[in-house]
């Protein structure tokens, strides 16, 4: 099996990625007391918060492995930079845009921080399509 290397900025990457992880888990323990009923949420709240921790959680993942294959195509520059934090920024982004635009008491819409979803789709294409071509040139 061959040996998997990380570049210096991937393996940064990485490190911090990985402790995000326990913002996600604090977040996972959150949900389970607002779905208990601790916490009191609108339903369109409560289906903001489940869309945010679901995001955070598979876009972390996804940006892990991604800077692994980052790596494999020898992308350098700003298209090794966009393919690298694409997915990672996106889960900030996505996962942020889905709990600030719903903050509040008895919110049934979003408010204008639902442009932070956008911008981290926005991100996510960006780093997934940089990637993608990446590897099919390499």
């Amino acid at each position: 099996m061959p040996e998997i290397v990380l570049s210096d900025a991937s393996r940064t990457i990485a490190g911090v990625v990985l402790l995000t992880v326990v913002t996600i888990e604090f977040g996972g323990w959150f949900l389970t007391r607002i779905v208990s009923g601790a916490v009191p949420m609108t339903d369109f709240q409560k289906t903001f918060a489940r869309a945010g921790h679901a995001h955070a959680g598979v876009l972390v993942t996804l940006g892990l492995v991604c800077l692994v294959l980052a790596d494999a195509t020898g992308l350098t520059g700003l298209a090794g930079t966009v393919a690298r934090l694409g997915v990672p920024a996106a889960a900030v982004l996505m996962s942020a845009g889905f709990f600030l635009s719903s903050l509040g008491r008895d919110v049934h819409r979003p408010n204008r921080l639902i442009v932070l979803l956008w911008l981290g789709a926005a991100s996510l294409a960006a780093g997934v399509v940089t990637l993608g071509i990446g590897l099919l040139a390499a």
